[in-house]
């Protein structure tokens, strides 16, 4: 089992920042990719980024240029600039293991108003 504890969701004007962070415990060695997703109300989860065990990087075409996502040991950052109300959502850290196991953390709300 690989456990995610994430913290940094909050309320932030438009044009403001957050950092999201997940921590990871138990079996870390068995992780592959670590990353982030988000759901709206009313939307279906969608990837946000994601990092790789030799640190590639992917993220959707939405976030480009604003977030940016780094992993440090078995923490993995997700950094938000310039957010939008549209980035208003529970963001949710992912992890993908050994044998196609996931594991999600719990969520995270972040509000982006006035």
């Amino acid at each position: 089992q690989v456990h995610l504890v994430e913290s940094g969701g909050g309320l932030v004007q438009p044009g403001g920042s957050l950092r999201l962070s997940c921590a990871a415990s138990g079996r870390t060695w068995e992780i592959d990719d670590m990353g982030w997703y988000r759901q709206a109300p009313g939307k279906q989860r969608e990837l946000v980024a994601v990092v790789g065990d030799r640190s590639s990087t992917n993220y959707a075409e939405s976030v480009k240029g604003r977030f940016d996502i780094a992993r440090v040991g078995n923490t993995v950052y997700l950094q938000m600039n310039s957010l939008k109300s549209e980035d208003t959502a529970i963001y949710y850290c992912h992890v993908s293991a050994t044998l196609s196991r996931d594991y999600w953390g719990q969520g995270t709300q972040v509000t982006v108003s006035s």
